[in-house]
């Protein structure tokens, strides 16, 4: 009996060598072909900008890919050539890509390649990175404008880059880079008619799902938690905490628009949590009240945007996209305008 652990031990042992020895083999490769492809697209750059005639370009990629294909066989064609050109033209400086390949997959950068705006660009690039995504991830967080719904794209451009900039070079998130609105609660399947109680058993049942959607930060901790102030009983719908803004997060779910008096009840919350709850290093509990709709100017009157409180809408059935992705550029739009307004 001993022998057969000892030869299961040994197998495994060696098993483990074998897939880590593969992942690190894998992970070279595709380091120096995503530094190859940005070296092909540099120097296919550099020639066609000799020359500035657009059929010149075109000439010139189809005629060096029909010559790598008959060379090299299929993955040299025109297509993968303009990726090279395209990574080549967005990124210039050789020490970023050097930096980039060795966090991300080419298929992941062929990905974020095609995002038009710099800063949506460094913001997809950053999180990815921090938090992992897998390609099909990063193109569902593209795809469900992420940026857009996230804080930090209502925040004058220099904010924006000052809060990724601390991202990536400290690893720090901020809450603007965290909290979204709205949030998409459509895999919770209500319809029509529901309670806040309906709501928040189906935000149970589906965790890990609400988790995703919000942030694999996110770890929960309670629900209807029980605060105890003198003789009087409150109760909290959600309890989360963030791990890399070491802070609780207290959420209140609302069926209908936001009230003024949502923020009291909040600040109540916040500083029984301070109080019982946080521990030594973390940071101030955060609030988000979650709701069917807001009104901006009572957001503005209530100067929610400097407190601890956030305040989001939940859909649970997705618009049509060219109309949300209207509505967020719009909304983008306005907050970096009134914020500006305010500095000058």
């Amino acid at each position: 009996m001993k022998k057969v652990v000892k030869k299961n031990s040994l197998f495994g042992d060696i098993k483990t060598l074998i897939e880590k020895s593969k992942r690190q083999l894998s992970v070279a490769v595709n380091s120096t072909m995503t530094m190859l492809y940005w070296q092909i697209g540099n120097r296919i750059k550099t020639d066609i900008l000799q020359n500035k005639r657009a059929e010149y370009g075109k000439e010139v990629i189809k005629q060096l890919a029909d010559n790598l294909t008959e060379q090299y066989g299929k993955g040299w064609g025109e297509k993968h050539l303009r990726h090279c050109l395209r990574f080549a033209d967005i990124f210039p400086d050789v020490h970023i890509v050097s930096a980039l390949r060795r966090q991300l997959t080419w298929t992941h950068i062929k990905t974020i390649l095609y995002i038009e705006d710099d800063l949506k660009r460094a913001f997809y690039i950053e999180l990815c990175k921090l938090e992992r995504w897998s390609t099909r991830v990063l193109e569902e967080r593209i795809n469900s404008m992420l940026y857009e719904r996230t804080a930090i794209s209502k925040k004058p451009e220099e904010t924006v880059k000052h809060d990724l900039e601390l991202l990536k070079s400290e690893q720090k998130l901020t809450p603007d880079l965290v909290f979204r609105d709205p949030y998409f609660l459509d895999f919770l399947g209500l319809r029509d008619k529901y309670s806040e109680k309906d709501l928040e058993n189906a935000i149970i049942v589906e965790l890990q799902n609400f988790i995703i959607e919000f942030g694999s930060d996110f770890a929960f901790m309670d629900r209807q938690k029980r605060i105890s102030v003198d003789s009087e009983d409150y109760y909290l719908d959600l309890l989360f905490y963030h791990r890399r803004l070491r802070s609780l997060v207290a959420i209140e779910l609302k069926l209908g628009n936001f009230e003024a008096a949502y923020k009291g009840q909040m600040e109540l919350y916040l500083r029984w949590l301070d109080k019982n709850m946080k521990l030594d290093g973390e940071n101030s509990p955060i609030g988000l009240i979650l709701c069917a709709g807001k009104s901006e100017e009572h957001i503005e009157l209530l100067q929610l945007e400097n407190s601890n409180i956030k305040v989001a809408d939940y859909l649970t059935q997705l618009p049509d996209k060219k109309l949300l992705e209207q509505k967020f550029r719009a909304a983008i739009e306005i907050a970096r305008q009134r914020l500006k307004a305010k500095d000058e």
